[in-house]
C-alpha cells in the first residue's frame, strides 16, 4: 500500500506555518495540532497576535473570502496577503477579536446574542393578545423596524430636547458676546447673529434682559424667515449685502444631531440636548399594539430590562403553568437554552435591552462566544483574543469549560492569552518571544504545556512553573482616608467604602459586581482627591493621523529638530513641513495619512498603504531632509527602544533639543512600550497599550501635590513579565506620595496591594455591596468573599 505512507498532508491533523513574516515575525515556521486547545503566549508585542491574528486567522478569510467572490479577489490584491511562505492544513476560521468597532445605539445585549429575535418569535406566537385584537408578526415587537417602532421616537425610547438653560448658560452676556452657546462658531454663527439684528432684535443687550417671548422665539422658533443682511464693514474689505435666513439654536442643534456626519460637530450638539423618555411609548421604544401583547403578565420591554438569569427563572416558572401551550413550552425551552449559555460565561447580571457601547470589551467578546456555541458549526478554527480579559478567577473556570465544548464539538480553538490557568488547561502551547517587537518574533516552544519547563529565555515559563508563594510584604501606613457614598447606581444600594490615601488599593470581585460603578463614584470634588488622574483603556484616536508620537508630544520636538538641521534651513523649511497633517511637506495624494481607505460592500472598510508614499506620508522634497542619516519617515519608522538610542548618540549641538524626547521615551520604556514604532497609528494599538500610553504621558509630568490614579484592570493585555514592570512604575508613584487605585482580576497585583475592597458577592442583584475590606490577609480570610480562595492560593496561606 504506497498511499500510506505519505498521507495526504492536508489531513495529517496539522495547521503548518512556514515562513511567517507578518509583522515583528522573523520567518516563523510552526506546526499546530487541530482539534485541540491551543494556547499562544508571550509577553505584549512579542508577535504571538501576528502569529494568531495576523497570519492564521488573516489567510483564513483570505481563503474564505476568494472562495464567496471573484470581485473580493480584487480587494485581496490591494489589501496584500499576510505574509507568508505558505499554510497546509488550516480549516475555515471565526475570529472573536475583542471588537474596537464603535456598536451603534440600536445595537444591544438581545441584538448581538440573537435573544432578542427567539424572544419576539414567543411574543409573537404565544403571547396573550388583548381581545379582538390581530396576531403580529415577530417584526411587530421590534423597536428596529418600522412595523415596531414607536412612531413618536422612532424606536429609540429617548426624546431628545433642548432648554433654555442648556443653550444660554450664562445670561449675562449679549447675544454678540456669543450668549447663544449652542451656535456654531466662526462665520455661520455671526450670519444668524446679523440675521436677528436685521430682523429687529438687540444683540447687544444683555440676554436676561430680553422679554422671554423674544428668546423663546431665538430659541424655539420653527420659522426661517429671509432678510438682507448688511454686514458690518470690516477695514479694507468689501461686504456685498446678502440674504441670509434664520434657524433657531433648537433647530440647529437638533438638526446637527441628527444629520451631521462630523462625529465632533454631533457631540457639540448633544451637550446641549437633555433625553426624556418618550412620552408617547414610555421609553419602552414600541408601537401601542406590541405593548398590548404580554407573556406571563409583562410586555416583551418588561422582560427585556429584567436580568438574563432572572429572566430564565421567569420563563421556567411560565412554561410551567397548566395554561402553558406546546408552542409556548417548545419556544421557553429554546430560548432558555441560549440564556443558559450566557449565564455560564458569568453574564447572567446583564439584560436584553442593555446596550452595547456601555459593555467592556471581554464583556462583548465573552456574548459572542456563547453565540457561537449555540451556532453548532465544527470543524472551523476559533481564535480568541484574551477572552480572560476582565473575568475573575471565579468566572475564568466557566470560560475553560465553554472552550472545551467548542473543541468537543470538533472545533480547533486557537487563544491568545496572559493568564496562567488558561495557559495550564492547554493542550498545546505556543511560546513567542523572547521579548518584545525586533527582540520578539521567534516561536520558542510549540508543544504540550509542560514542555516549555526546559525553555530557558522563555519569558513565560518563569511564571508558569514558579510555586512560590508570593512574597511576605509590609503594608504601607495610610496617610488619610477618602470616603466614598453613599452610591446608589445600577446594582449599588447605598453603599459606602474607604480608600487609603498615600496606598495602593485593589477592587476586586466577580464580572458585573459594581467595581466600575464604585469608582466611577470618585471625583475631583471630594476630600483628599487632591488631583485625579483616570488612566483607562479608551483609543487614544480613532484615526490613523493619531500616534504614538503626537499623543506623547514627542512628535513636536521630533519635528523642531529637524527643522534646526542646516539642510532644512537652506531650503526654509519650518516646523509645519515636518508635519503629515498640513499640506506643505506631507503626501497629498493620501493627505498624509499614509493609507488609502478601501470600501467595499458587506465588508469592513480597509485601509491599504498609499499608492505614491508607500505609507512614508511625506513627499519626496520632505524626505530630502535627513538627521543623523535618517529621514522624518525613518525616524518615525524607529521603535520607541531604537529611537532613544537614536537620540542618546545625538551630538551635544542638538543635546537641548533631544532632551525632552529622550524623557519621554524614557517613560515609553518604563511602561513596556519599548516595542512600538513612534509613527504607529492609534488605531493599531491595543486597550492595554494606549492605557499604558496615557500612563507613560502621566509619568512624564512633573507633579506638585497629591495626585490619585484610577486605572481600571491595567493589567489587561499584560504577559505576568509586563505586569511586574507596571506594577514597579504604580508603586513608584504611591512612593512618591500618591495614591493609586486599581480594578483588578489579577491576583498577583491584589496580593501586592496595601489595601483590598472586595465587591460582590456575585453579579447583578446578587451583587453591588462591598464584602470585605482590609488587608489581602485580612480580605484573603473572609468566608463570604468569592475572591478570598484564589487570593489565599497566592499568598500560601
Amino acid at each position: 500500500m504506497h498511499h500510506a505512507t505519505s498521507p495526504d498532508p492536508r489531513h495529517d491533523g496539522l495547521v503548518r506555518v512556514r515562513g511567517a513574516r507578518e509583522h515583528n515575525l522573523k520567518g516563523v515556521d510552526v506546526d499546530i495540532p487541530r482539534d485541540v486547545l491551543a494556547v499562544f503566549t508571550g509577553v505584549s508585542g512579542s508577535g504571538k497576535s501576528s502569529l494568531a491574528f495576523g497570519t492564521i486567522y488573516a489567510e483564513a478569510q483570505r481563503r474564505y473570502f476568494e472562495s464567496v467572490a471573484p470581485y473580493a479577489r480584487r480587494l485581496i490584491h490591494q489589501v496584500g496577503a499576510p505574509k507568508i511562505g505558505e499554510i497546509s492544513g488550516l480549516p475555515p476560521a471565526v475570529s472573536l477579536q475583542q471588537s474596537r468597532s464603535a456598536p451603534t445605539s440600536r445595537s444591544s445585549v438581545g441584538t448581538v446574542t440573537t435573544l432578542s429575535n427567539s424572544l419576539r418569535m414567543l411574543f409573537s406566537r404565544a403571547g396573550t393578545y388583548p381581545e379582538g385584537a390581530e396576531r403580529l408578526d415577530s417584526d411587530a415587537f421590534s423597536p428596529n423596524t418600522a412595523a415596531g417602532a414607536c412612531p413618536s421616537c422612532h424606536g429609540l425610547g429617548q426624546v431628545h430636547r433642548t432648554t433654555e438653560e442648556l443653550l444660554v448658560p450664562d445670561p449675562s452676556l449679549t447675544i454678540r458676546e456669543g450668549a447663544i452657546a449652542a451656535w456654531p462658531g466662526a462665520w455661520q454663527g455671526k450670519n444668524l447673529r446679523d440675521v436677528l439684528d436685521a430682523l429687529g432684535y438687540e444683540v447687544d443687550r444683555p440676554w436676561r434682559e430680553l422679554t422671554q417671548a423674544d428668546r423663546d422665539w431665538i430659541l424655539f422658533t420653527d420659522e426661517q424667515p429671509v432678510v438682507t443682511v448688511h454686514p458690518v464693514r470690516d477695514a479694507g474689505r468689501i461686504h456685498r449685502p446678502y440674504q441670509g435666513t434664520y434657524m433657531s439654536a433648537n433647530r440647529y442643534v437638533l438638526k446637527t444631531f441628527s444629520d451631521s456626519k462630523s462625529q465632533s460637530l454631533r457631540a457639540k450638539a448633544e451637550k446641549f440636548l437633555e433625553s426624556t423618555p418618550c412620552p408617547v411609548c414610555g421609553g419602552a421604544r414600541l408601537r401601542t399594539e406590541a405593548l398590548a401583547v404580554t407573556f406571563g403578565g409583562r410586555t416583551i420591554a418588561e422582560l427585556a430590562g429584567v436580568p438574563l438569569a432572572d429572566l430564565a427563572a421567569l420563563l421556567a416558572t411560565e412554561a410551567g403553568t397548566a395554561e402553558a401551550t406546546e408552542t409556548a413550552r417548545v419556544l421557553t425551552g429554546d430560548l432558555r437554552a441560549r440564556i443558559d449559555t450566557v449565564t455560564e460565561l458569568g453574564l447572567g447580571y446583564l439584560s436584553l435591552d442593555r446596550a452595547t457601547p456601555t459593555l467592556s470589551a471581554g464583556e462583548l467578546q465573552r456574548l459572542r462566544l456563547a453565540t457561537q456555541l449555540r451556532s453548532g458549526l465544527f470543524g472551523v478554527v476559533y481564535v480568541l483574543d484574551e477572552p480572560s480579559a476582565g473575568l475573575h478567577p471565579a468566572d475564568t473556570e466557566s470560560l475553560l469549560t465553554v472552550l472545551d465544548r467548542l473543541k468537543a464539538a470538533g472545533n480547533s480553538v486557537f487563544v491568545v492569552e496572559h493568564h496562567l490557568d488558561v495557559m495550564r488547561h492547554a493542550d498545546w502551547l505556543v511560546d513567542v518571544g523572547p521579548q518584545a517587537g525586533e527582540h520578539g518574533g521567534r516561536v520558542l516552544h510549540s508543544g504540550p504545556v509542560d514542555g516549555l519547563r526546559e525553555v530557558a529565555d522563555s519569558a513565560t515559563a518563569r511564571f508558569l512553573f514558579d510555586e512560590e508563594p508570593a512574597p511576605e510584604r509590609q503594608v504601607r501606613t495610610p496617610t488619610g482616608w477618602l470616603k466614598v457614598g453613599p452610591v446608589t447606581r445600577h446594582n449599588l444600594r447605598d453603599v459606602t467604602a474607604e480608600f487609603p490615601l498615600g496606598a495602593f488599593t485593589a477592587v476586586t470581585g466577580v464580572s458585573g459586581s459594581g467595581k466600575s460603578t464604585l469608582i466611577g463614584e470618585i471625583t475631583e470634588e471630594l476630600d483628599g482627591v487632591g488631583r485625579l488622574v483616570v488612566v483607562d483603556q479608551k483609543p487614544i484616536g480613532r484615526t490613523p493621523r493619531s500616534n504614538l508620537a503626537t499623543y506623547t508630544g514627542l512628535f513636536d520636538v521630533v519635528r523642531k529638530v529637524f527643522a534646526a538641521t542646516d539642510e532644512a534651513k537652506a531650503r526654509g523649511y519650518g516646523v509645519g513641513r515636518f508635519s503629515f497633517n498640513v499640506t506643505g511637506g506631507r503626501c497629498e495624494t493620501c493627505q498624509g495619512e499614509g493609507f488609502v481607505s478601501v470600501e467595499l460592500l458587506f465588508l469592513p472598510s480597509t485601509y491599504t498603504p498609499c499608492p505614491d508614499c508607500g505609507g512614508a506620508r511625506y513627499n519626496p522634497e520632505t524626505l530630502e531632509v535627513t538627521y543623523r542619516g535618517r529621514n522624518i519617515a525613518e525616524v518615525l519608522d524607529l521603535t520607541v527602544e531604537a529611537a532613544a538610542e537614536f537620540f542618546e548618540a545625538a551630538s551635544t549641538e542638538t543635546a537641548a533639543a533631544a532632551r525632552p524626547v529622550l524623557r519621554s521615551l524614557r517613560t515609553l520604556l518604563d511602561v513596556g512600550l519599548g516595542y512600538l514604532r513612534l509613527g504607529q497609528p492609534a488605531t493599531e494599538l491595543s486597550g492595554g497599550e494606549a492605557q499604558r500610553i496615557k500612563l507613560a504621558s502621566e509619568l512624564q509630568r512633573v507633579r506638585r501635590g497629591h495626585t490619585l490614579y484610577l486605572l481600571d484592570e491595567p493589567t489587561t493585555g499584560l504577559h505576568p513579565a509586563d505586569v511586574e514592570v507596571l506594577m514597579r512604575q504604580l508603586n513608584g508613584l504611591v512612593d512618591a506620595g500618591n495614591s493609586v487605585v486599581v480594578v483588578e482580576h489579577d491576583m498577583t497585583v491584589v496580593a501586592g496591594a496595601d489595601w483590598v475592597v472586595d465587591m460582590g458577592p456575585g453579579g447583578g442583584t446578587a451583587g453591588g455591596r462591598v464584602v470585605a475590606c482590609g488587608t489581602p490577609a485580612t480580605v484573603a480570610a473572609d468566608e463570604e468573599s468569592r475572591t478570598a480562595p484564589y487570593l489565599r492560593r497566592l499568598l500560601g496561606s
